[in-house]
């Protein structure tokens, strides 16, 4: 599996911003996916050094409108630590 596929987007809110000052950055990954492989993935990436990850599993939930019923998609979370050494990532231009 590519780097790419591993990595699918980052989470941008106000909390995982905030995180993003202590070198914390949040990534919504592949399900199938373990630590090891989105730690290179985000290591090849990014070319950063990265300490340690974090996953969450989410499942889906049932929403409703009136009459109509769906399911959100369930996806997995992780939060992705790197080293007081690395740099940091910009997802912005800024």
């Amino acid at each position: 599996m590519l780097a790419q596929d591993i990595i699918i987007r980052p989470v941008i809110t106000e909390q995982s911003m905030t995180q993003a000052q202590d070198k914390k950055y949040t990534f919504i990954v592949a399900k199938n996916s373990n630590k090891t492989e989105i730690k290179k993935a985000v290591q090849e990436i990014f070319k950063v050094k990265v300490e340690k990850v974090n996953t969450m599993n989410y499942a889906g939930k049932t929403k409703r409108m009136g009459k109509n019923e769906g399911k959100t998609s369930s996806f997995k979370k992780a939060v992705v630590t790197l080293t007081a050494a690395s740099k940091e990532i910009e997802f912005f231009g800024v």
